[in-house]
């Protein structure tokens, strides 16, 4: 891109694809002035052969509004970003998001805060995101590790602010093969026996595609879990109880395959559906399976393969913009434990620090959270 000056006739627009949150601020600051107003940001995937291995970019749609006075020359022009969320029934997920223009200006963040999160695997949308915050500002005034601190108290009170926790009842396990499909059905499935002494059965199909059952029939005999083939009964046996039903693989090449098990859920009108998604996979994959999920009606998700994964920070952007409530997090391979239930603690006490509780705070009335860590894995 030219380092000249771009023309400031007001009303006039300008396309242009940016690395990061960051360079979007600063093009905006250096070319268009603080009297442009961002219209809109998405994420776009690099093209060519080996596209799939490129990081996602950053298109910006920006407008002048109107020719400002030039600022004084000792004065540091500052930039105006602002970010609004689309809603997922306008844009596909993890793809589109608005930016909205604000008069007011907004300081560039400490390069230290924005570097940790970007360490901590937090994504240019994210980050975008933290910016528009009203709270943005603050948090750069404070030292590093409270303002830590209280970005993860602002995003899990996003993250809670967009899931009502509701208990499953008749719920169907959704995903591509490969994922732990099944592994996640037992583990829920012994959290409900183990942990909240429920009781109900099991249904497995098959359709037009096999669907191996692995470990499911055994576990499910261990539980005292009957389970059946369908055709079998879809309603929960006794007043309180519960059915789950494990379907065959999501197909992600040829949707058209999938007909037969959207037929089903919609037949036997099982309104929760379960995506459970392999958190090692790339972020092309995930976003793929994701958009196969929401396709089918997709109510919660389940993330697999943990124990695999050093940055867990990528979570966030599913846990907060996505659509699905997160039902719990899968750590390992075992079919009894390795789970997390509170999936918003658990990838933030993964990201970032938690505050001390108030019996921890120090002589001066703070919370001693100086020795908080946070993972920033490469």
């Amino acid at each position: 891109m030219s380092t000249a000056q771009f023309p400031t006739t007001p009303g006039t627009c300008f396309k242009f694809t940016v690395n990061s949150a960051d360079q979007a601020a600063q093009l905006i600051r250096e070319k268009l002035g603080d009297s442009a107003r961002v219209l809109s940001v998405r994420n776009v995937e690099a093209g060519g052969m080996f596209g799939f291995l490129s990081a996602p970019k950053l298109e910006v749609v920006a407008q002048i509004v109107s020719a400002e006075p030039a600022a004084p020359a000792l004065e540091q022009p500052k930039a105006t970003v602002s970010l609004n969320a689309v809603s997922s029934e306008t844009a596909a997920p993890g793809a589109q998001v608005a930016l909205k223009a604000s008069r007011a200006t907004l300081r560039m963040p400490q390069q230290s805060l924005t570097t940790l999160l970007r360490r901590s695997g937090f994504s240019e949308k994210l980050l975008l995101r933290l910016f528009e915050s009203p709270a943005w500002l603050a948090l750069n005034e404070m030292p590093l590790h409270r303002a830590l601190v209280e970005t993860g108290r602002h995003l899990r009170e996003l993250a809670e602010s967009r899931h009502e926790p509701a208990p499953l009842t008749r719920a169907a396990f959704l995903g591509t093969p490969g994922v732990g499909r099944t592994t996640a059905l037992c583990k829920w499935l012994a959290n409900d026996v183990f942990r909240k002494a429920r009781i109900g059965h099991v249904v497995t199909a098959e359709f037009d595609r096999p669907n191996p059952t692995g470990p499911l029939p055994v576990f499910c005999e261990a539980l005292g879990v009957p389970m059946a083939h369908f055709p079998a009964s879809t309603q929960p046996a006794t007043p309180g109880g519960f059915v789950y039903f494990d379907l065959p693989g999501l197909s992600l090449r040829n949707p058209a395959d999938n007909a037969a098990i959207a037929e089903f859920l919609a037949r036997e009108q099982i309104a929760q559906r379960v995506l459970v998604l392999n958190a090692a996979y790339d972020h092309a994959a995930l976003r793929a399976g994701y958009a196969a999920g929401r396709t089918l009606g997709a109510t919660h998700v389940v993330f697999t393969h943990l124990d695999e994964v050093t940055q867990w920070g990528r979570l966030w952007d599913y846990l907060i913009d996505g659509d699905l409530q997160p039902l719990f997090l899968a750590t390992g391979p075992s079919l009894t434990g390795d789970s997390e239930l509170d999936a918003l603690d658990a990838v933030a006490r993964r990201t970032l620090p938690v505050a001390a509780e108030p019996e921890e705070a120090d002589a001066d009335g703070e919370p001693a959270d100086e020795t908080s860590t946070f993972n920033t894995a490469a």
